[in-house]
C-alpha cells in the first residue's frame, strides 16, 4: 500500500503569484520510493494522493516585521509610530533586525523631517542617539505595540474551515500545487498530504504536513518603458498582454542576474535575508525577464543548475528557445553545477537556430602563451590571463520580413555575442585582451557573411575605458592611461588593437536626438553620462555605482527604434542599492528595440 515518507518545500518563503510545489517522498508497492504524483483520476493499487492547503488564521492579531516580512514584530521605531506615513516601516522583528537596518532606516527620518521641518529638534535627538539608543526607546513587548489592522477576513463557507483552540484553518487548495493570493499575504500555509482509499474516498493513516513562512507579497516595482528614440509617442508598459511591434524590428535584452552563489549576505548586507534568498529572487527574476517578452534574451550569471532546473523549462513555456555556455572551471573551485555562464534566449517564432560557436578564453591564452611568452614565463602568464571567462556567439535567422519587399532575396541572418569579461578591476590589460579576442572571432563571422552583429553582456569595464573605446571606435590611442598596465607585453604592438566592426553603443543613440522631441526622452537623458553618451549606471550597490553593461550593435546593417528606461538614482537610493525587494540583481536589465536596414544588391 502507498505511505507518505516525507514531505518539504523547496522554496521556504512564499510568495504572491508564485506557486508552491511540495515535495513529497511516497514509498510505492510496485517499486523504489517516488516522488511521482499519484492522483485521484489515476489511482495505484487502489489508492491516491490527497492534497489540501490551509491558511492559518490566528485569533490573535499579528503585526508583521517590516524588514523581514515571514517574521513576527516584538518592536516599533517610535519616532515612526507617530507619523503615519512611516508606520509601515517601524515594525522589526529583534533589538538586532533594528540595528541592522538603521543606516537605512535613519533615511527615513531625515525625510519625514525635511518634509516637516519643525521636527527638526526631534530628529537631531533620534539620530544623534544614534540606532543603539533608539532601539532602547522601542517598545519590548507585542502588547505595547500599534498593532496594525489586517483588515477584515474574507468570508468563506464554514464547511472548509477547521478550527484548533485559537486558530483557524481555512481551506484554499485541493492540489498539489498551490499559488497563494493577496489574502494570504501575512498568513502561514499549512500543506497536508495523505493517503486516500480510491473506493470508499476515505484517508488511510496519519495525514503528512508542514508550515510554510508567512506569505509576502509579490514586488510591485514601477514598469519601466520603452523610450522611442525616433521622436515618436513614448510607448506603453511592457507587460505581460505584450506589445505591437512593427514588421522587421525586433528586441534585445541583456541582464546580469546576479547568481545565487554570488549573492552573499555579507556583500549585500543592505538587502533583506529574504530578498536575497534564491527561491525568492528566481520567481522575482523570472516575472522580470518574462515581461519584457524580448525577442532575444541574453543573460549574464546564470548557475549551470538554475539554467537546466529553471530557466530553461521556465522561458521555454514563454516560447523561447534556450542555448547556454559554462564558464570554464580551471579557476573555479567547487561543483560545476554551480559554475555560472552565458544563457541566450530566442523566441521561436520569430528566430530560428542556424550555429553556435563557444568562447574559452582559458583556451585563447594558452594559445597566445605557446605563441609569444617565453617558456620561463608561462606559468606567471596563465596565472593572470586564464580567469575562465568566455562567450556565447548565436546565429539566427529572423522569421519576420526584414521589408516588404527584400531587394536581396536572401534570409535574415543576426549574429548576438552574449559575453561576461573579467571582473577584477586590477586586470585592465586581462580585459583588453578578451574583448579584443572576442572581436576578432566576430571579424571571422562577419567576413564569412552580411550579417547584423550584436555585442551584449557584462563588460566590467567603465565607458571610456579601453576595451569600451576599442568596441565603439574601433582602436585604443597609443597613449591610453588603461595601456600602461600591461606586465606580459601581450597589448603590444597598440597598433594590433583594432577592429572592422561598426559597432555602436545602443543606449548612445538618445545623444542623436534633437531635445525636445518628447518628454519622456528628456527625462530618460537626465539618467545618461553626457560625456560618455552612456548611462549613468547599470550597477548600484553600496560599493559601486557605474555602468559596466552594454549593448552594442552593428550601424551600418541596425537602427535603433527605442530604449528600455533607465532606473532613477533616487527610487533606488529608497532601497539603499541593489539588490532590493523589487530588483534581485546587483545590475539593471538593459533592452533594446532594433530594426534590420534594407539591404542593397551587391
Amino acid at each position: 500500500m502507498l505511505s507518505v515518507i516525507r514531505v518539504h518545500l523547496p522554496s521556504e518563503i512564499p510568495i504572491v503569484g508564485c506557486e508552491l510545489t511540495p515535495y513529497v517522498l511516497v514509498r510505492r508497492p510496485d517499486k523504489n520510493n517516488a516522488t511521482d504524483d499519484i492522483p485521484e483520476s489515476s489511482p495505484l493499487e487502489g489508492y491516491f494522493l490527497r492534497y489540501r492547503w490551509y491558511r492559518v488564521q490566528s485569533d490573535k492579531k499579528v503585526t508583521i516585521c517590516s524588514v523581514h516580512p515571514t517574521e513576527q514584530a516584538t518592536l516599533q521605531c517610535v519616532f515612526c509610530s507617530k507619523r503615519k506615513g512611516l508606520v509601515a516601516k517601524s515594525y522589526h522583528c529583534s533589538p538586532k533586525c533594528f540595528t541592522d537596518a538603521w543606516q537605512h532606516h535613519r533615511t527615513l527620518h531625515e525625510r519625514a523631517t525635511a518634509e516637516n521641518g519643525n521636527e527638526e529638534d526631534e530628529l537631531l535627538r533620534y539620530n544623534s542617539a544614534g540606532a543603539g539608543a533608539l532601539a532602547g526607546t522601542l517598545s519590548g513587548s507585542m502588547s505595547n505595540l500599534n498593532i496594525a489592522n489586517n483588515g477584515p477576513a474574507p468570508f468563506y463557507p464554514s464547511n472548509i474551515t477547521q478550527k484548533n483552540g485559537g486558530e483557524t484553518f481555512i481551506e484554499v487548495g485541493g492540489y498539489k500545487t498551490y499559488t497563494p493570493t493577496a489574502d494570504d499575504i501575512g498568513y502561514v500555509l499549512k500543506f497536508e498530504c495523505v493517503v486516500a482509499n480510491a473506493e470508499t474516498k476515505q484517508s488511510v493513516g496519519h495525514p503528512s504536513t508542514i508550515l510554510t513562512s508567512r506569505v509576502i507579497p509579490a514586488p510591485s516595482p514601477s514598469p519601466r518603458k520603452l523610450i522611442p528614440v525616433n521622436g515618436a509617442d513614448v510607448m506603453g508598459h511592457i507587460d505581460q498582454d505584450g506589445r505591437i511591434q512593427s514588421a522587421g524590428s525586433f528586441t534585445v535584452l541583456s541582464y546580469n542576474i546576479l547568481s545565487d552563489t554570488s549573492a552573499s549576505s555579507d556583500q549585500y548586507s543592505y538587502c533583506p535575508p529574504w530578498a536575497l534568498s534564491w527561491p525568492y529572487r528566481r520567481q522575482n527574476l523570472l516575472r522580470e525577464i518574462v515581461g519584457y517578452r524580448a525577442d532575444v534574451v541574453c543573460l549574464q550569471e546564470v548557475q549551470s543548475d538554475h539554467f537546466l532546473d529553471i530557466f530553461a523549462p521556465e522561458l521555454d513555456k514563454h516560447g523561447y528557445q534556450a542555448l547556454y555556455k559554462r564558464k570554464t572551471n580551471e579557476v573555479l573551485s567547487g561543483s560545476t553545477n554551480t559554475i555560472d555562464g552565458c544563457a541566450t534566449f530566442f523566441r521561436r517564432d520569430r528566430f530560428s537556430h542556424v550555429k553556435k560557436y563557444d568562447v574559452e578564453f582559458n583556451k585563447a591564452a594558452q594559445s597566445l602563451t605557446d605563441a609569444i611568452i617565453p617558456q620561463a614565463q608561462k606559468r606567471t602568464a596563465l596565472n593572470r590571463l586564464v580567469k575562465d571567462n568566455i562567450a556565447l556567439i548565436v546565429v539566427l535567422e529572423a522569421k519576420f520580413g526584414n521589408q516588404p519587399t527584400d531587394p536581396s532575396g536572401k534570409r535574415q541572418l543576426i549574429c548576438v555575442a552574449n559575453t561576461h569579461v573579467s571582473v577584477q578591476q586590477d586586470l585592465k590589460d586581462v580585459k583588453l585582451w578578451q574583448v579584443h579576442t572576442l572581436l576578432k572571432g566576430l571579424e571571422k563571422i562577419a567576413a564569412s557573411a552580411d550579417i547584423p552583429m550584436l555585442v551584449c553582456g557584462d563588460f566590467n569595464t567603465l565607458p571610456g575605458s579601453a576595451p569600451h573605446t576599442l568596441l565603439v571606435l574601433g582602436k585604443v590611442d597609443p597613449m591610453h592611461q588603461d595601456l600602461v598596465v600591461d606586465p606580459l607585453n601581450i597589448l603590444r604592438p597598440h597598433t594590433k588593437l583594432t577592429h572592422q566592426l561598426p559597432l555602436v553603443s545602443a543606449y548612445s543613440s538618445l545623444s542623436l536626438v534633437r531635445p525636445g522631441m518628447s518628454p519622456g526622452l528628456e527625462q530618460h537623458r537626465r539618467r545618461m553620462d553626457l560625456n560618455t553618451n552612456e548611462p549613468l549606471f547599470t550597477s548600484f550597490t553600496r560599493d559601486f555605482i557605474g555602468t559596466h553593461d552594454y549593448i552594442f550593435y552593428t550601424a551600418d546593417t541596425l537602427t535603433v527604434e527605442s530604449l528600455l528606461e533607465l532606473l532613477d538614482e533616487d527610487g533606488l537610493r529608497k532601497d539603499t542599492a541593489l539588490p532590493s525587494p523589487e530588483w534581485s540583481s546587483n545590475h539593471i536589465a538593459l533592452l533594446a528595440e532594433f530594426r534590420c536596414k534594407p539591404r542593397t544588391r551587391r
